[in-house]
This record gives C-alpha cells, structure tokens and sequence, in this order.
C-alpha cells in the first residue's frame, strides 16, 4: 500500500465507482447507436461497468486494503464472464486495464474525486 496523506472514504469511492457505471452505460447506448464502427468503444465502456459493479460493494470498498485485495483477485482471474460484448479478447484487455487503473487509484487513494463523464 502507498502512504496517502488522506483517509480512505469508502462512501466517496462507491460513489465514484456509482459514477463510472452510469457513464459507461450511456458510452454503450452511445457506441450502439453508431453501428458497427463502434463496437470497441462498446466493449470499452462494458468493462468499465463490469469492474466497477465488481468492485462496487461496501465489503470491498469500506477498506484501502480490502479495495486492493479485490483487484489482486479479479486480476488473477482466467476467464471473466459477460454478455452482449462484440470481441472477447479485446473486451478482457479492457477490463484488465481498467482494473489496473483501479489499483493505482486505490493504491495512490487519488482521482476518486474526479466525477466528470469522461476521464
């Protein structure tokens, strides 16, 4: 864990995360609306929403330590279950990179503040 000069708030991460997974719904409405071009951007924001409902719970988010061994354990994952995603392989190297986002954020207990769209 790093050292952060400010507290852990659970509350404020689980807003963030609440954030993240509305935006990333309106990103999928948005790239479906665009067709076939698309289909990246909506297996982009599908990740996003994925991890953040995974990681989402007060059980993960009450704690800094807890936060990060929830990541470790998605991270280690093989397989990570979805629907309605266009490309399997591209939609899991989004969702690997949003986790690593996320256990830097957690790490660093920076950048939960920043609630706007598109980040």
């Amino acid at each position: 864990m790093g050292v952060s000069s400010k507290a852990w708030d659970g509350d404020l991460v689980r807003q963030w995360l609440e954030n993240r997974i509305v935006a990333a719904g309106r990103d999928q409405v948005a790239a479906e609306m665009q067709g076939y071009e698309a289909r990246d951007d909506y297996d982009k924001a599908a990740a996003e929403e994925w991890v953040c409902r995974a990681v989402k719970a007060p059980a993960y988010t009450a704690d800094q330590a807890a936060f990060a061994s929830r990541i470790k354990q998605l991270l280690g994952q093989d397989d990570y279950r979805a629907t309605g995603i266009y490309d399997d392989r591209r939609f899991e190297r989004h969702l690997r990179a949003n986790l690593r986002k996320l256990a830097r954020m957690g790490k660093d207990n920076t950048g939960f503040e920043n609630t706007l769209h598109y980040q």
